[in-house]
């Protein structure tokens, strides 16, 4: 499934679609380049779960919790690591918690780790502009049953 979006509301709009249908133990792979809108396409995730708290890039602290919303959000980013430093982060207990994660550079982890979920890449159609490319696959059954929750909602 392919979007295109004009603007960063537009962006967060597609998340807070997701975020409405997420449910706990759905795991969001985002792709893209820096400054693609990862994390704005994570605050409409936030805005859809419910969640009041700021979303900001957890570049450096690698992972930010949010609580308060239908369900926790585990904004996870693995920019900064490289593939075995990424297999050790203990990301386990937040894929088998009752939160929804969002793993930006999920990449970075080694092939076939959790392969169940959406994975979003966003690119960048115009370099003038800020209009965007969202592509989501479904990445197993659970991917496939979120993307087909979500598809009516956007």
């Amino acid at each position: 499934m392919q979007r295109l979006t004009q603007a960063a509301e537009e962006t967060r709009a597609l998340g807070a679609a997701l975020g409405r249908t997420a449910r706990a133990g759905d795991v969001l792979w985002l792709h893209g380049e820096l400054g693609a809108g990862k994390t704005e396409l994570t605050k409409g995730v936030a805005d859809g779960l419910g969640c009041a708290d700021p979303v900001s890039s957890p570049s450096f602290a690698l992972i930010h919790e949010y609580h308060g919303g239908r369900l926790p959000l585990f904004h996870i980013d693995l920019y900064r690591l490289d593939t075995p430093a990424a297999a050790d982060l203990g990301l386990e207990d937040y894929l088998e918690d009752d939160g929804v994660t969002v793993i930006e550079w999920g990449e970075r982890l080694p092939a076939g780790y959790f392969p169940d979920g959406v994975e979003l890449t966003l690119a960048y159609t115009d370099t003038e502009s800020d209009a965007r490319c969202l592509t989501l696959d479904a990445r197993g059954p659970a991917g496939t049953a979120w993307l087909a929750r979500a598809e009516g909602t956007t």
